[in-house]
């Protein structure tokens, strides 16, 4: 028997580039097939910073973010930005900078929309209570940002200053997503339905602990509460938001997105099927890999397809309620 030839270096790179092609053709053809729009991530996200707000631990990079979103399947994704570093109560002396992480602002997650269109989206953010708040935020918005986000401070959600966003988010035709977090950030959840009959033309996106707690009628604006355990009873605030008011959504994202549904999985079914039409998948995770074990945002892909009833409906979760919200 004659010993196997070994390949030239020549077609040892040339059979690796065909493998390669072959194997970005075949996760285009499965992505084209059911293509997921991620509507929550960060540029710079999971860094470590000291008691003086520097970082001093790397985050995950640009080249690890595209990976990771590859890997879980993400075939858009849309980058949240922080608002600017400052020291003031809304964003308690610092703590709440960077979204109370490493994350970048709007010009870091609009270089990498710009590096790979079609793949990524950006938004556009401020500290919300800044006088300059409106004018930054606005001048992303005509750089092409699809949504005002990640609005983390603490701030009263029907303050001055969060109604002047609003009104900008109306004019503009974008969501504003806000992260409900009692106790940290936005402030008066249960006054909240005040400005979704306000401004009725708004899109609203609900995210974060306190937005989640309150699928339980037990859990209203309780700081103490915010990743709740055991089984769901129907009918709390955010459950009525979403069954009430048609300019008001949901962002699956994180730990506390995901901390709702495994809960209780016979309730986690029925909020599928009742909001089926308000749902949106986000990964807001940290991690490089996007493997189930280590990564939210993989874990929320695996209950979205667990627990909506139908694929019909985990076809809108992942992509069409995203596309027609975003306009994609």
């Amino acid at each position: 028997m004659n010993s196997p030839r070994s390949l030239s270096r020549r077609e040892f790179v040339l059979s690796s580039a065909a493998a390669l092609a072959s194997t970005r053709l075949a996760f285009a053809a499965a992505t084209a097939a059911e293509p997921i729009i991620d509507i929550h991530q960060h540029t710079n996200y999971g860094g470590k910073r000291d008691t003086f707000w520097k970082q001093i631990s790397p985050a995950r990079t640009d080249a690890e973010l595209v990976a990771h979103q590859r890997a879980i399947g993400a075939t858009r994704t849309i980058l949240l930005p922080s608002g600017r570093e400052v020291l003031r109560a809304s964003t308690h002396d610092g703590r709440g900078n960077g979204l109370e992480s490493t994350c970048t602002s709007n010009d870091a997650c609009m270089a990498v929309a710009k590096q790979y269109p079609g793949e990524f989206a950006f938004g556009a953010n401020e500290v919300s209570d800044l006088d300059e708040a409106p004018a930054v935020v606005e001048k992303y918005l005509k750089l092409g940002a699809c949504i005002i986000a990640e609005q983390k401070f603490g701030v009263e959600c029907d303050s001055a200053a969060m109604q002047k966003l609003y009104t900008l988010a109306a004019a503009y035709r974008v969501p504003i997503l806000m992260h409900w977090q009692a106790g940290s950030y936005n402030y008066g959840f249960e006054r909240f339905h005040r400005m979704l009959e306000k401004f009725p033309a708004v899109n609203f996106i609900g995210h974060a602990q306190t937005w989640w707690a309150n699928i339980d009628r037990a859990n209203i604006d309780n700081p103490k509460a915010l990743y709740p355990k055991g089984a769901v009873t129907a009918g709390g605030l955010t459950d009525r938001y979403l069954r009430d008011y048609p300019n008001i959504f949901a962002d699956l994202s994180a730990g506390s997105g995901e901390n709702a549904f495994k809960r209780d999985p016979e309730h986690a079914r029925g909020f599928f099927a009742r909001h089926q039409d308000k749902l949106l998948f986000g990964s807001d995770c940290v991690d490089t890999t996007g493997a189930v074990a280590d990564c939210s945002g993989a874990r929320q892909l695996a209950q979205i397809r667990q627990f909506s009833p139908t694929k019909a409906i985990e076809r809108k979760v992942l992509f069409e309620n995203a596309r027609k919200l975003f306009r994609f």
